[in-house]
């Protein structure tokens, strides 16, 4: 496989996951220069690959590791965990932390959101 049909699947998985390259270099830790580089096909150091790939549910030379479904529904209950446990800081700071069947309930509101509702849009949001 030459670099320019590993960049084209993984720019066909970008694309189908609705991923901006500014959220794409956020969430992979690789810095939009180098991500740039890596799309003109230029050399990048394969610890960028690797890092790319993996948020993409790819493996190295760009072939589906986690479906597409699996990939979203990973990331919305990464999400969803991430922004219950904000709401559950600051009210356990306060002495009003929730029960664990109310965090539940929450991390799964907000993973249904994410996948189909109205952020479905900002699911790849960093």
């Amino acid at each position: 496989m030459t670099k320019a049909e590993l960049v084209n699947k993984i720019q066909h998985r970008k694309k189908e996951l609705n991923i901006t390259m500014e959220n794409l270099a956020k969430l992979s830790d690789v810095g939009m220069r180098t991500l740039n580089r890596f799309f003109a096909c230029d050399d990048v150091r394969l610890s960028t690959v690797e890092k790319i790939t993996n948020i993409l549910g790819l493996d190295f030379a760009g072939n589906e590791v986690i479906s597409l479904d699996k990939l979203k529904a990973k990331r919305a209950r990464e999400k969803a965990i991430m922004m219950t446990s904000f709401v559950q800081s600051t009210s356990a700071l306060e002495m009003q932390g929730l029960e664990k069947n109310s965090i539940d309930k929450m991390i799964y509101t907000l993973e249904q959101e994410f996948l189909s509702g109205q952020y479905k849009d900002r699911l790849w949001v960093a």
